[in-house]
């Protein structure tokens, strides 16, 4: 009989996925809103790469930053949250025990079932097994900071590659319409993915970046139009 091999679910992917699809998105909306927007107050070329440029590294190490940052700050809490744990283990382990096949009884097991289980587990793994059913934690949902930071930069990065590489590629007169609409496509395309290895609707996941994306680009080509400098 053939092995079944062993089973691999979306939440895995919140942690790496959530950074990437948010990196790769800001870098499609800020840099694309930059650039349309700079074009839009009819700066040269080269102004409008310069901007284009300098708001991929800026946004690139602001988004590394933020969210190595606010990564760190959950991974903190968490901690703190474990190691008051060990505390209350070390000092009352009967109640924690108690505590413990509470959680049980009120997922439905019967109280003596619920406390066989509750001893099972803390004699196998006792501060896992509040970390899981009592705080929550889980391995697949832990805080990972430098992945997230990573994740997230190396994302912005492409994602604000993809507009500049229009600007360069695209004629002079043409650079707000060809921006605007492949950076839209990019984004769509990229909602789409991002839902669909979520395991949610593509075009739902495809319509909602798209619309705020447009948004964004059309209102910094206005503030560009109206007052013709920099945004």
């Amino acid at each position: 009989m053939r092995r079944r091999q062993p089973e691999r679910h979306y939440a895995e992917r919140i942690g790496w996925l959530r950074a990437a699809v948010l990196g790769a998105n800001d870098g499609i909306v800020s840099t694309a809103s930059l650039v349309v927007g700079v074009a839009a107050a009819e700066a040269a070329r080269s102004s409008v790469l310069v901007a284009g440029i300098a708001g991929l590294v800026a946004g690139a190490m602001s988004m590394a930053a933020g969210e190595y940052v606010s990564v760190s700050s959950q991974a903190d809490t968490e901690e703190a949250d474990l190691e008051r744990e060990r505390n209350e283990l070390k000092s009352d382990e009967p109640f924690e025990r108690k505590e413990l096949a509470a959680i049980y009884v009120g997922r439905g097991l019967d109280p003596s079932l619920a406390d066989q289980v509750a001893d099972q587990l803390m004699a196998h793994d006792a501060l896992g097994a509040h970390a899981r059913d009592e705080l929550g934690l889980s391995k697949i949902h832990r805080a990972r900071p430098i992945q997230a930071a990573l994740a997230s930069a190396g994302t912005f990065a492409v994602g604000a590659a993809m507009p500049l590489a229009i600007v360069v590629l695209s004629p002079p007169s043409r650079t707000i319409p060809l921006v605007a609409g492949g950076s839209l496509a990019f984004l769509a395309l990229l909602g789409g993915i991002a839902a669909r290895v979520g395991g949610a609707n593509s075009l739902v996941g495809a319509a909602r970046v798209t619309f705020w994306g447009a948004l964004a680009m059309a209102l910094t080509a206005a503030i560009g139009a109206v007052f013709g400098t920099v945004v």
